[in-house]
């Protein structure tokens, strides 16, 4: 196998509890999510994963309903629950997308995967030209057994490619930029209610008004160029909190291998 698709997805989400499985014009936000991410060319196989927590039994009858397969692992190493279900494969690549996402573009996926250099270790949006929310990160196998082996840093263990990525000496990084344009300056993820409230409108839009499943990026940036008022409903939160969060909070962790 050559590429293996693997969505992060939990129902623990402390901003906006179920988020994953909230309404998304008749489809649960995650189900929206697999969907579109099943339409690339490219992706040999696409896989939930998620955690042992209770909860998390909705996601397994989703994945189940969707004829999806799903891997349950660690609640807290998330790079351990990557790991043991990306060797169950072994692929070539991994492309870690996180579940909320539900506005995701499979034809970057399969842009990025045509760009990208057969040496490449890790391919992602780390000039974050693209909308928050268009998240794709691709890397190597090794290269994520290696961080699973080495990781010993707790926000490491927590965002999975945050080992590699700070490791360019070690690693070849490729950056995978906007061929239209930077327009990182908009929120199309699902972390707060504000911003589940302008991901329902654009799927509204789209799917009840216009009768279109599968719109793309560019199909978003147009619609939210002509309603600019849009953009302020979650212009207020700043991209990556978790992330600077999980560095403030770091702590050195035992790794039982």
């Amino acid at each position: 196998m050559k590429y293996l698709v693997m969505i992060q997805a939990r129902c623990g989400s402390v901003r906006l509890p179920n988020k994953i499985l909230k309404d998304l014009a008749g489809k649960p936000s995650l189900q929206r999510m697999i969907e579109r991410v099943k339409k690339s060319r490219l992706a040999d196989e696409v896989m939930v994963v998620t955690s042992i927590e209770k909860p998390n039994l909705q996601v397994l009858k989703l994945c189940a309903e969707t004829d999806t397969r799903v891997f349950v692992g660690s609640e807290d190493d998330v790079l351990d629950r990557y790991y043991q279900g990306a060797r169950l494969f072994k692929p070539e690549y991994v492309i870690r997308l996180t579940g909320d996402c539900p506005c995701f573009d499979a034809a970057l996926l399969d842009e990025a995967l045509s760009q990208m250099d057969s040496d490449t270790d890790y391919m992602g949006m780390l000039s974050q030209t693209f909308a928050d929310g268009l998240d794709i990160q691709i890397i190597k196998y090794s290269a994520l057994e290696r961080s699973w082996h080495e990781a010993k840093h707790s926000f490491e263990r927590e965002h999975v490619t945050q080992y590699v990525i700070r490791r360019p000496e070690m690693f070849k990084l490729q950056d995978f930029v906007s061929p239209i344009g930077y327009f990182g300056d908009q929120r199309w993820t699902v972390d707060e209610p504000e911003d589940f409230e302008l991901v329902e409108k654009i799927f509204h839009h789209f799917v009840v008004e216009c009768g279109n499943e599968y719109f793309g990026y560019r199909d978003i940036l147009e619609y939210m160029k002509e309603h600019p008022e849009l953009k302020e409903i979650n212009a207020k939160y700043t991209r990556d909190e978790g992330l600077a969060k999980s560095i403030r909070e770091d702590r050195i962790v035992e790794i039982e291998e």
